[in-house]
């Protein structure tokens, strides 16, 4: 948790200066190679990093076969998407793209030189070696870009920061992990892992498109700045719930993987993991949504008015996200990939379908539509966690509903409270100060297990470190 807090919170200060100095525009011709990008670096990977977690004897050849292995798909890749740069300007109607494009698509190589390295890491639990590495690629390519930004490079500011933040977290991997790869290279590991590896990644280019098609589909229908709108608002919600669903998947899979024999403490660790994860998101989410105008227009002006709507409607569905992350490593943790990747089929083609019926009622009906589908859509993984590991719904329903209702219900009493104040300054402290105030008291008069682990735990580790 620390570790995503203090990535966000450095994403949320460079995000700031950034949206300050660039247009929406700039975000929006950036926002639409996200997909494309996000696919390239899915295919590289090819679901041998999940494989590589989830071996129990693994060796270094399994290490190094993944590691040369991804290199070369990733070279090819790059060298398809170089000549495929001007159809995706053309199907945009944006001729920077061609270059543009060609110069983003280098991430994704240096990304894909850390796979193995980054497997050796969520193995051992090197979470403070991964927050150091995150740390310190945020920094150097946050302050490349806002200099860049101050100079008037526009979107090319953004395009530098993807590729260097690759680029300084594929170095820090090699530097933390006591893995290194060899010229001696058998490609037998590839060939076990292929099944399982391959289900895993048809299943995260799901995910990477259901999550950026509406990207997709406003690039290619509306201008570049309802693009920008759409990406800066989807950025935030993405932020804020990145925060848990990052807490939850650093340790998830792991552990899990550790006792999938166990059935009856598999369910108690995944219940537990559900609690925790209802805890954190729907205060922060429902909490982002109810500050979104007062933020939005005190951290980056009111240029960016247009996408407080988006991220309020973004934020709901946001707050059922890092569930997904649970159930997820759930199945691959029981080595069922399969379910994992019709599921994720599944959601994508509802999503699709929803959206499009939607476009000719506009941006805000086809976001409601996707946060819809998104809600929804958690009770399809409730079924099949059922039927693999017997969790009844009355279960999830009991570890996650009091704390949906209690955020609720917070957050509708603080903006009761506050609707009278009209200095935005004023209103954003006093929600933010009352709205958690007043979650943390109604968390320890209820004497929720969660909190008072979470309470005991701080003092612990404050007691070792006073030691």
């Amino acid at each position: 948790m620390m570790n995503s807090g203090g990535t966000q919170l450095l994403n949320l200060v460079i995000g700031i200066f950034l949206a300050r100095l660039l247009t929406p525009g700039d975000y929006g011709i950036v926002g639409m190679l996200a997909i494309f990008s996000l696919i390239a670096s899915n295919l590289q990977d090819s679901g041998f990093g999940v494989a590589l977690i989830n071996i129990r004897d693994i060796k270094h050849n399994d290490y190094n076969a993944v590691f040369w292995f991804n290199i070369g798909v990733s070279l090819i890749l790059y060298a398809v998407l170089f000549m495929c740069a001007p159809l995706i300007a053309r199907f945009f109607h944006q001729p920077c793209l061609t270059s543009l494009s060609r110069f983003v698509f280098l991430a994704f190589i240096f990304s894909s030189l850390g796979i193995a390295p980054n497997a050796y890491l969520a193995r051992h639990l090197m979470i403070k070696e991964k927050t150091y590495i995150v740390l310190i690629a945020l920094c150097v390519s946050g302050i490349v870009a806002i200099i860049m930004a101050f100079n008037e490079f526009g979107y090319w500011a953004l395009a530098w920061q993807q590729v260097i933040y690759n680029l300084m977290v594929m170095l820090g991997r090699f530097v933390f992990t006591r893995w290194h790869p060899t010229l001696h290279v058998n490609f037998a590991p590839i060939r076990q892992m292929f099944g399982f590896s391959v289900k895993v990644l048809v299943t995260t280019i799901l995910n990477t498109i259901s999550n950026n098609v509406l990207t997709v589909i406003l690039g290619r229908m509306f201008p570049e700045t309802a693009v920008g709108n759409y990406y800066q608002a989807n950025k935030w919600n993405t932020m804020a719930n990145s925060l848990v669903a990052n807490t939850v998947n650093q340790v998830a899979q792991p552990v899990l993987t550790q006792i999938t024999d166990e059935d009856d403490r598999q369910q108690r660790v995944f219940r537990k993991l559900l609690r925790f994860t209802a805890f954190l998101s729907f205060p922060a989410m429902f909490g982002l949504a109810l500050i979104a105008p007062q933020f939005i227009l005190i951290a980056i002006k009111d240029k960016w008015i247009d996408c407080v709507p988006l991220l309020q409607i973004l934020c709901i569905s946001g707050a059922f996200m890092p569930f997904y992350t649970a159930y997820q490593n759930l199945f691959l943790s029981r080595g069922r990939s399969d379910v994992y990747m019709w599921l994720s089929a599944g959601q994508i083609a509802l999503i699709v379908t929803a959206v499009l019926a939607c476009r000719h009622l506009g941006i805000t009906a086809m976001v409601i539509a996707f946060a819809v589908i998104t809600i929804l859509w958690l009770t399809t993984w409730q079924l099949m966690a059922r039927r693999l590991t017997g969790i009844r719904f009355s279960q999830v329903a009991h570890d996650i509903l009091p704390f949906m209702v209690i955020a609720a219900v917070v957050m509708a009493i603080t903006y009761l409270v506050t609707m009278w104040l009209d200095n935005i300054y004023l209103l954003l402290i006093a929600r933010v100060a009352i709205a958690g105030t007043l979650y943390f008291l109604i968390m320890k008069s209820l004497h929720v297990t969660i909190l008072e682990e979470c309470l005991q735990f701080a003092k612990s580790h404050s007691k070792k470190s006073r030691q």
